[in-house]
């Protein structure tokens, strides 16, 4: 039974700020070969998508291969939502739209929002613990009508997204993949601040689970754990060797969090 159940999984994986469906490069083989159908979406704007960030200006526009995606996914069927970093919001975009349609939402060392607050009050509350000069080599510009990009730079790379990458032999070429592929995103506060919280109705319905990464350096461990008590969570994993970049850095230990989890609500 275990095994039809697993084969029966379809898992999309949605990548944080500046990153691309690249990234979940050494995860996806490891649940496909488990039995799960995976899906590794690229946000507008990223990874090989033809947008430029310039085309990009709120959550809606960044989410749209995500929402393209879940609007094609036939009513009786239902996806294990992976969101890691920035992703937590497309990921609360989605299941507001398409509760529906998610067996469990899975929140990756994530920002993850809530239907009590404007979307933006969990990046503002994550901006103002964490001081912009804690960003490093980030580069913050303006584009747009009063928008903001981002794109890291190479120190923070490796010393804080790819830390523990950066610590292996083996793993360093995770660092020099990203120092190549990252392109330009938005956290799209301007957007999200005029926006009304996701509904009870419909966001608040979908199970979620929480996958901290202990090592993270970008999104502090005690910061990912005053999200799962401000929030509330059905289920709480902990990868203890873990940097921010877990699928690269500890793709076994996340690959089997998550036949865990999706186990519990498929």
């Amino acid at each position: 039974m275990e095994t039809t159940k697993q084969q029966l999984a379809h898992t999309v994986l949605v990548h944080g700020a500046c990153h691309g469906a690249w990234c979940w490069y050494k995860l996806k083989p490891l649940l496909e070969a488990a039995g799960h159908r995976v899906t590794a979406v690229d946000l507008a704007a990223s990874g090989i998508d033809w947008r430029s960030l310039e085309e990009v200006r709120s959550l809606a526009d960044y989410s749209q291969p995500l929402l393209e995606l879940m609007a094609s996914i036939p009513p009786h069927e239902k996806v294990v939502l992976v969101g890691h970093s920035l992703g937590g919001m497309n990921l609360g975009l989605a299941m507001d739209m398409y509760s529906d349609k998610i067996s469990v939402a899975v929140f990756v060392s994530a920002f993850m929002p809530d239907c009590t607050n404007r979307p933006s009050f969990v990046l503002d509350q994550y901006c103002e613990r964490v001081p912009v000069a804690e960003w490093l080599d980030t580069e913050l510009l303006p584009y747009g009508d009063h928008l903001t990009s981002l794109l890291f730079g190479p120190e923070i790379i490796s010393s804080k997204l790819y830390h523990l990458c950066s610590a292996e032999c083996l793993l360093w070429q995770d660092v020099a993949l990203a120092k190549m592929l990252l392109r330009p995103s938005s956290l799209f506060l301007e957007d999200l601040s005029n926006k009304s919280a996701f509904s009870k109705e419909r966001f608040g319905s979908v199970e979620r689970a929480y996958i901290v990464c202990t090592q993270d350096k970008t999104l502090p461990v005690n910061f990912q754990r005053w999200q799962i008590e401000t929030n509330g969570v059905a289920i709480v994993k902990e990868i203890e060797n873990a940097d921010h970049m877990a699928m690269l850095s500890t793709p076994q230990q996340l690959c089997q969090h998550l036949l865990e989890i999706a186990n519990n609500f498929i």
